[in-house]
């Protein structure tokens, strides 16, 4: 397994995972590396949600439990990344118009970066029940 200093994909969830875990309402670029998270004029944002796709460009998703009810995601919220391996929380899309909004869930994948070549960055969102 390669180590953390020669995958990029773990260099960059790092450091979308250190944003996340050091928010506060000072946090304003574009890029999945930009230096802060963003902000509304209402409340900051704690989330940089992110997509991932395979060496053949497929999106990974994985299946959860909704409630009792089988679910998809292909979005997940950072929050570890130990080498090339990082745990991701699974998040609840909704789609209302052209409107999507995500929900915090209670399921985890831990998936081996080495697997996936292209990283998706998703705009900014707060989430609650953290």
């Amino acid at each position: 397994m390669e180590n953390n200093e020669t995958c990029c994909l773990a260099k960059l969830l790092k450091v979308i995972d250190i944003l996340q875990k050091e928010c506060s309402p000072e946090c304003y670029p574009e890029g999945c590396d930009r230096p802060f998270l963003g902000n509304s004029d209402y409340f900051y944002y704690n989330t940089r949600p992110i997509t991932l796709y395979s060496k053949t460009n497929e999106l990974f998703t994985v299946n959860y439990n909704n409630n009792n009810v089988l679910s998809t995601s292909s979005v997940f919220r950072v929050e570890n990344v130990d080498g090339c391996c990082a745990t991701l929380r699974i998040l609840a899309a909704s789609t209302e118009g052209e409107n999507t909004t995500y929900t915090s869930t209670n399921d985890f994948v831990t998936v081996d970066l080495n697997c996936f070549c292209i990283l998706r960055c998703l705009n900014d969102i707060f989430l609650e029940n953290l």
